[in-house]
């Protein structure tokens, strides 16, 4: 998405489109008026995004062998991740109710990424969104591969369907239909595949016999999976009860992975829950069905009894996938937070990658003690390719001169399938929605995550309302009761710039400003510097005025709102109710 175009190329295109229609159109300035054939449509010429944390700004990696971490900047949690032995390593996230589900990521060293699609991307493979809330649809993903019929599977949940799981030959191509798998309950399922051509799943369950003693009182258990018949076998069995120190009543043992190395079986998950209490533990056993002994070490990384007071605190670690690197040493992939100014964040629960250690007893560890998770690694078999815009700062420019949407861009629950880039290329052409961002069904919406605390973004818009319910413009939103809408509206027989702020009680409108030249495009602008945002227009390219100032970022902060998505930026047209 890091384009570059003439915009004047773009303009001098629209006058003829709208000549070729009939359409009348004032030549007096590089933008102009909305075209008559596409009523209750928003028309964007241009979207740009550009991450400024100073973290990045003062710190500088030393070397191309350093990274940063992240290594997938902004909400790409539960990450996952698999080899099929030969070079390849293919990495997953969650994505819950948005639309493609679960992106895939391609790398050959694990250091440098690319996103190849996503692996549930057709409506067919995500049953029963509508009706989801934004935090419930898609939980953690988990990739794996199996070397005796050389296929690709990902198994995850739907919290509106059930566990199932996906498969092909080909990762970079299309994946299946949803096989379901009805005798595993609970979530967070994972599929093992063992040398001598076993297969097995592991999941989070309830409570023995669906009694827990405590809240957060869950099990690990596994059961045996036939490839060939795509089907579970044999009896479930019970791996862990409440955790790796059941006497201290541990809380959500869950996200559980399942490995062989060097003869020995281990079992790695996720407790404490997703918040600050985070952590990863490990077992070992002789066989895949245990019994598996906590190794006495545990946890295996966490950051949650650390000062909150320290210097770039990285929180909420946990939900880790282990994988040998192409040297043959060994790396994890997990999940953590980083807030800003130690009070909370907008940006979700990230990627983040580091070495594994192991024990002299034979256990493979992330942290110990105090140790922090280095924000600045050095990976001694890879060299750094700047050209990725997955972590650190970097600037996205989007033109919408493709048929297709960018692979970072997403809808909620279900393709927005009147939106078009094609109907006149070089625009997206998105028509107002009946469903608002405040409903659980498919709004009027193309987004991206947030990747940064401190960030501008900008868009390009034509638009002219033909009513007082239609509105478009940019939407920051975190979920169906925490949102700011800054859009064009109409209302005293004039259109109206506007920012509202969305909550469980309805709209609240927090700023407006007439247009005084009904007839041309806009340009608009957000300014997060992590703890507000500032919002601009300009009806003049370059002269900005401002709307509102000194906006609560904190609104859209998962301490605040909830849930486990992070904040999403982007393009939204609706007819208000």
């Amino acid at each position: 998405m890091r384009r570059n175009k003439s915009n004047d190329r773009k303009i001098a295109g629209l006058l003829s489109f709208c000549v070729g229609v009939g359409c009348l159109l004032t030549a007096c300035s590089p933008k102009q008026s909305l075209p008559s054939i596409a009523p209750s449509t928003a028309i964007f010429d241009q979207f740009t995004y550009t991450g400024e944390d100073e973290f990045y700004q003062t710190n500088p990696l030393p070397d191309s062998n350093y990274f940063y971490n992240p290594i997938l900047a902004g909400w790409y949690s539960d990450p996952s991740i698999c080899t099929n032995g030969q070079g390849d390593y293919f990495l997953v996230t969650s994505t819950f109710t948005y639309y493609p589900g679960v992106p895939l990521f391609h790398s050959r060293d694990l250091i440098n990424w690319k996103q190849v699609g996503h692996v549930l991307d057709r409506p067919s493979q995500l049953v029963n969104m509508e009706g989801q809330d934004v935090s419930g649809g898609i939980f953690a993903p988990a990739i794996s591969y199996n070397p005796h019929n050389q296929t690709y599977y990902m198994v995850t949940t739907n919290v509106g369907a059930g566990n199932f799981f996906v498969k092909t030959k080909d990762p970079f191509g299309s994946w299946s239909d949803p096989i379901m798998l009805p005798e595993v309950g609970g979530i967070d399922p994972s599929f093992f595949f063992d040398e001598d051509g076993r297969a097995y799943i592991v999941n989070n369950d309830d409570a023995p016999n669906n009694k827990p003693e405590y809240d957060g009182h869950r099990t690990i258990r596994v059961q045996e999976f036939d490839p060939e018949t795509d089907r579970t076998i044999g009896p479930r069995k019970i791996l862990v009860n409440k955790g790796a120190h059941p006497e201290d009543n541990p809380i959500w043992i869950e996200g559980p992975h399942l490995y062989k190395i060097k003869g020995k079986y281990y079992l790695m998950s996720a407790e404490g829950g997703t918040g600050d209490y985070h952590s990863e533990v490990i077992f070992r056993a002789d066989s895949p069905m245990g019994p598996f002994v906590p190794w006495k070490g545990n946890p295996i990384l966490t950051q949650r009894h650390l000062s909150n007071q320290r210097t770039n605190p990285i929180t909420c670690a946990g939900h880790a996938d282990l994988i040998q690197g192409p040297a043959g040493d060994w790396w994890a992939v997990f999940l953590a937070c980083r807030p800003i100014n130690h009070l909370f964040e907008n940006l979700g629960r990230e990627t983040f990658l580091l070495p594994v250690r192991w024990s002299e007893d034979g256990f493979p560890y992330l942290t110990q003690g105090d140790e922090v998770i280095p924000q600045l690694v050095k990976c001694n078999h890879a060299q750094r390719n700047d050209s990725t815009y997955l972590s650190g700062n970097f600037e996205i420019v989007d033109n919408f001169d493709t048929d297709r949407l960018d692979l970072t861009w997403m809808t909620l629950r279900a393709p927005v399938t009147d939106l078009s880039l094609t109907q006149y290329p070089g625009y997206l052409m998105l028509p107002c929605g009946e469903s608002s961002a405040a409903e659980k069904k498919t709004p009027s919406l193309v987004c991206r995550r947030m990747q940064h605390h401190k960030f501008t973004c900008t868009t390009r818009m034509l638009f002219h309302p033909s009513n007082e319910q239609e509105a478009a413009g940019l939407l920051l939103f975190k979920n169906e009761t925490h949102y700011y809408f800054m859009g064009v509206n109409r209302h005293d027989n004039g259109l109206y710039i506007s920012l509202w702020q969305t909550g469980e009680e309805g709209n609240r409108l927090l700023a407006e400003q007439p247009l005084v030249d009904q007839t041309q495009a806009i340009d608009l602008k957000v300014v997060s510097t992590g703890m507000v945002y500032d919002f601009y227009y300009a009806e003049t390219e370059g002269q900005w005025k401002s709307l509102c100032k000194q906006v609560d970022a904190r609104y859209l902060s998962t301490a605040q709102a909830g849930g486990f998505t992070g904040s999403t930026i982007g393009l939204y047209a609706v007819k208000q109710k």
